[in-house]
């Protein structure tokens, strides 16, 4: 029997579990294992044949690894570990998957993206910006903090920044708000200026729509949740366990 988990600080929303007991995959199981800190002990003999990692460890995590991908380690985040005979090596899935369901969108709606925001600096916005670079894509990254990171933007500069903007604009949610709750800073922003922007895609997926996608919506933006790149990222991780 081969044992994966998904690690992080809260789990409740989580459909990973679920997902992977969809598919009924001979001899695997899968648990989702709730940490208030990464316990380097937990990690290092773990007896798992590999796991993911979600919030907020996915930069924090590689501290803890031996190895990592050539694309882990240019974004600075891992999602996906494989143990090989007792070496942890960090992945990352969520750039492809993320970068897959936009090019998927830009088909479908025969919409070219001229510019992008990213809201949060972790490791599932630095995911979404190494996929916006493969796609040529410009980008800014939106804080409540932008003191504490380099050239990145307030929510009130975001504001401003989505009035000046042409109506070619994307705004991912690649942080945990909207879960439950949306602050009021990002709906502000929203509010006001979200008829610039054609598309709102917001990784969360549960519950889906998220308040962030019931604002945009509201005010006639295209929307997205995070579910099928949920799926996409699970099944990369499942290659890389030799799964699929």
């Amino acid at each position: 029997m081969k044992h994966f988990a998904l690690i992080g600080t809260s789990l409740k929303h989580s459909y990973s579990k679920e997902y992977f007991d969809a598919q009924h995959f001979a001899d695997a199981d899968y648990t989702l294992c709730e940490m208030p800190s990464l316990d380097r002990r937990w990690i290092r003999d773990c007896r798992l044949d590999g796991f993911n990692v979600t919030f907020p460890y996915k930069q924090q995590i590689i501290n803890y690894l031996d190895a990592l991908s050539p694309e882990a380690e240019r974004i600075g985040a891992v999602n996906c570990v494989v143990v090989d005979e007792g070496r942890l090596i960090g992945h990352n899935t969520d750039a492809p998957a993320f970068r897959q369901t936009l090019q998927s969108f830009m088909q479908s709606s025969n919409q070219a993206i001229k510019q992008s925001f990213i809201l949060g600096t972790g490791g599932a916005a630095r995911a979404v910006a190494y996929a916006l670079e493969q796609l040529g894509i410009p980008y800014r990254l939106v804080s409540r903090h932008p003191e504490q990171h380099p050239n990145t933007l307030s929510y009130d500069q975001l504001t401003q920044a989505l009035k000046q903007s042409s109506n070619h604009t994307i705004i991912i949610n690649a942080t945990p708000a909207g879960l439950p709750f949306t602050p009021p800073s990002l709906t502000q922003a929203i509010k006001q200026s979200s008829n610039q922007a054609i598309f709102v895609y917001d990784l969360n997926y549960n519950p889906s729509p998220t308040p962030l996608m019931e604002w945009a919506s509201k005010m006639g933006a295209r929307t997205c949740d995070g579910l099928e790149m949920l799926h996409l990222q699970a099944g990369l991780s499942w290659h890389l366990w030799g799964l699929k």
